[in-house]
């Protein structure tokens, strides 16, 4: 269970919100939470957001629905933070909808100024860089490229290389992952998490970390970036 850090004077860790990615509820990234909670001793909140949510990302309304829940989880966490910052933690389209939130200017309407709550993006293999993209993803990267609140935040770029003919692939996976990579990179043939290719999910700038055997979620492979035999990998990665 996620721990109400108003209750847990004790933690050791900065508190982490997790924004997981598109048409993905809450229930999958509970063992991520968990595993933050239980051995890096952070408290932990899982934005919500239903599959409805998703679907109204299409328009620049939807954004600003997810990313005021995004911020008022980062201001409840921030004022119990032992370091008075947070981490934030992107998985797929999450993290890439991040990177405007940290800026300190206006995006749909909103300014969220996140990069003053903020030290840490950790995305895990989210598509920041794409020939074929939403508008809004595009917008992002057009008008946020790289890592524009370097100074201010640490990003770390997870990505996932699946085998496709590996065991922890799924049916699914073999069947769609080529198609996938040529759409958002051109190329059919680069390595990815069966969903996003590497050069996609590296953002410009930022530290990478590659994670060997890796699916972009459950629908692509068994053990993916939230999974508990995987989390340990990048997490441990991270430093202070």
């Amino acid at each position: 269970m996620c721990v109400d850090p108003v209750s847990s004077t004790s933690r050791l860790t900065q508190p982490v919100v997790i924004f997981g990615g598109f048409l993905i509820t809450q229930e999958a990234y509970r063992p991520l939470a968990d595993w933050i909670d239980q051995t890096a001793g952070a408290a932990v909140r899982i934005v919500p957001a239903s599959k409805l949510d998703w679907l109204a990302t299409s328009w620049g309304f939807g954004w600003r629905l997810l990313l005021d829940r995004v911020d008022a989880a980062v201001r409840e966490l921030q004022s119990h933070s032992p370091t008075g910052r947070v981490t934030l933690i992107g998985h797929s389209s999450g993290g890439v909808m991040l990177r405007p939130y940290l800026a300190d200017q206006t995006f749909l309407g909103r300014r969220y100024n996140g990069a003053a709550r903020c030290n840490r993006l950790i995305t895990l293999g989210s598509p920041h860089q794409a020939l074929r993209a939403t508008p809004l993803r595009a917008r992002v990267d057009r008008e946020f490229p790289g890592c524009p609140e370097a100074d201010r935040v640490d990003y770390v770029a997870v990505a996932g290389r699946l085998d496709p003919l590996g065991a922890n692939a799924s049916n699914f996976s073999r069947r769609s992952a080529a198609r996938s990579y040529r759409q958002i990179m051109g190329d059919p043939d680069l390595q990815g998490d069966g969903l996003v290719p590497l050069p996609s999910a590296l953002l410009r700038d930022a530290r990478s970390i590659e994670l060997a055997d890796t699916a972009h979620g459950g629908l692509f492979g068994q053990s993916w970036y939230g999974s508990t035999d995987r989390i340990e990998r990048w997490w441990s990665q991270l430093g202070d």
